[in-house]
C-alpha cells in the first residue's frame, strides 16, 4: 500500500545460455496446447455467446466417440452423486 500507487510485478524473461533460436517462438513460452484448434477461444463476450460457440463446436466435432465418452462419464458421475445423497431412484420405475 504505497502512497503513490501500486507496485508493478517484476517480469522474468528466461533465456537458455546455449540455446540457438532457429525457429519461431521460445520453447519456454507457456501456451495452451489446443487453443489454435478451438473456436471458443477468442473475443466472445457474454455468457450466452460463449455457450452458443461451445455448443456449435460440440456439434461440429467429428469425433463422435469422444462426445459419447464424455456423456457416459457425466452420467456415471451423476449416478454416483445421487447414490451418495441417497436419492430414491425407484420413482423412475413403473412398478
Amino acid at each position: 500500500m504505497g502512497v503513490i500507487g501500486k507496485r508493478k510485478n517484476k517480469k522474468f524473461g528466461y533465456e537458455a545460455r546455449y540455446y540457438k533460436n532457429d525457429s519461431e517462438g521460445s520453447p519456454f513460452q507457456m501456451q495452451p496446447k489446443f487453443d489454435k484448434y478451438r473456436k471458443t477461444i477468442g473475443g466472445n463476450s457474454g455468457m450466452k455467446n460463449k455457450f452458443k460457440s461451445a455448443w456449435e463446436e460440440l456439434k461440429s466435432n467429428p469425433d463422435k466417440s469422444a462426445n459419447r465418452r464424455i456423456l457416459i462419464i457425466v452420467s456415471v458421475l451423476i449416478l454416483i452423486f445421487l447414490f451418495i445423497i441417497e436419492f430414491d431412484l425407484s420413482i423412475f420405475l413403473n412398478s
